[in-house]
C-alpha cells in the first residue's frame, strides 16, 4: 500500500506532465496556470486510494484521477467568475489576471480536456467510467444551477441545501472514490459502498468549507474570509441563522442581504457576531461529525481486510479537521 504522502506525489508528478501545447496559447495558459496553483488534490487522490485498496499497482487509475482534477479545476475556474472572487488559493483567479471570456473559454477546454483523458483507460473501464463521469459531471452543473437560483432566494430548506451540496461537491469525491474501485478491480457491492461513503465525506467536507469560510484564517483557508456572506450565498450557516434568529436578529440579517452597498469588513462581522450567538458553529461541527458517522457505516461494509483501509481513513479524518 502507499501512503497518502507517495500517492500525492504521484499525482503532483502526473499533473506536472500535463501539457498543453496548442494553439492559441491564450487559452491553454490560463489551464496551466490554475492548474498549477496546486490545492489539496484530493479528489484524485481518492480514486488512486480506492484503487490502490484493491491491487498493488495505481496505473490503471491514473488516467480517470487526472481527468477529475482537471475537471474539479474548471469547476473552480468558472465557480470564480460567476462568484466574482478575487482569489483561489491565495493567487488572482484566473478572471482577474485575464478576463472574463478567457475564463469561460479556457474553462471549456479544460471540460474537453478532461474527457480527452479518461479516454485513455483501459478499454475494460473505459465505458463504465464514462458514464460515471458523464452523469457526475451533469450532477454538478445542476448543483450550481441550484446555488445560483438560492441567491435570490431567503427561503432555502436545509434540505434544499443539503441536495444543492450533494449534487455539486458531494458526488465529485463519490465519484473518485468509486472509479479507483472499478480499475482496482473492487466488486459492484465494495464499489458502490466506497461511492457512498464518498457522498457522505463529501456533505461533511463542504459543511467544513462553510464553517472556514466564517471563521477560518485566511492565511491557510487560500480564500477571502467572508466571500460567501458577501455574496449572500445561502449556505448552512446563514440558512440556519434565518431560522433561528430573534426578531432583532432577523431584522439585521435581512438588512445587509438587501443593502446593495456596504463595508464589507463590517457585513462579516455582523453575520459572525450573530452567528456566535445563535452557536451556529457548534451546531455546523455537530452536523459534520452527523455525516462523518454515515460515512464510516459503509467504511465498515466493504469486504477487504482492515489494514488496507488505513490510508483512507486518515484521509477522512485529515479532511474533517482541516483549516485549510
Amino acid at each position: 500500500m502507499l501512503s497518502f504522502d507517495e500517492i500525492l506525489q504521484r499525482i503532483e508528478h502526473e499533473v506536472s506532465c500535463l501539457h498543453f501545447n496548442c494553439s492559441p496559447n491564450s487559452l491553454y495558459i490560463p489551464i496551466e496556470y490554475i492548474l498549477s496553483l496546486g490545492g489539496k488534490r484530493i479528489r484524485p487522490a481518492l480514486t488512486l486510494i480506492a484503487c490502490n485498496i484493491y491491487k498493488d499497482t495505481i496505473d490503471d487509475a491514473i488516467a480517470p484521477a487526472l481527468s477529475l482534477e482537471v475537471f474539479h479545476n474548471f469547476t473552480l475556474l468558472h465557480d470564480d467568475l460567476m462568484d466574482q472572487a478575487d482569489k483561489r488559493r491565495n493567487k488572482p483567479t484566473v478572471h482577474k489576471i485575464w478576463n472574463a471570456n478567457t475564463a469561460i473559454l479556457s474553462g471549456d477546454a479544460m471540460v474537453i480536456a478532461s474527457y480527452k483523458i479518461i479516454a485513455g483507460s483501459k478499454p475494460e473501464f473505459l465505458k463504465e467510467l464514462i458514464d460515471l463521469f458523464t452523469t457526475t459531471a451533469l450532477a454538478i452543473c445542476g448543483g450550481q444551477q441550484y446555488d445560483m437560483e438560492f441567491e435570490s432566494r431567503l427561503d432555502v430548506s436545509e434540505v434544499e441545501y443539503l441536495e444543492m451540496i450533494r449534487l455539486k461537491t458531494a458526488v465529485l469525491l463519490a465519484c473518485g472514490l468509486k472509479m479507483g474501485a472499478i480499475t482496482g478491480g473492487a466488486s459492484k457491492n465494495d464499489a458502490e459502498h466506497l461511492y457512498q461513503y464518498g457522498l457522505h465525506i463529501g456533505l461533511a467536507f463542504q459543511l467544513k468549507d462553510d464553517l472556514l469560510d466564517v471563521f477560518g484564517d485566511p492565511d491557510t483557508f487560500g480564500k477571502n474570509i467572508g466571500g460567501d456572506i458577501l455574496c449572500n450565498k445561502k449556505t448552512f450557516l446563514l440558512i440556519n441563522a434565518l431560522k433561528k434568529a430573534s426578531p432583532e436578529q432577523q431584522k439585521e440579517l435581512h438588512h445587509w442581504l438587501t443593502k446593495k452597498e456596504f463595508d464589507p469588513t463590517e457585513k462579516i462581522k455582523t453575520f459572525r457576531c450573530i452567528y456566535n450567538e445563535l452557536g451556529l458553529k457548534e451546531m455546523t461541527e455537530s452536523k459534520i461529525q452527523e455525516y462523518y458517522q454515515k460515512a464510516l457505516t459503509h467504511f465498515s461494509s466493504l469486504h477487504v481486510p482492515e489494514e488496507k483501509l488505513g490510508v483512507l481513513k486518515e484521509v477522512s479524518t485529515i479532511l474533517l479537521h482541516r483549516e485549510f
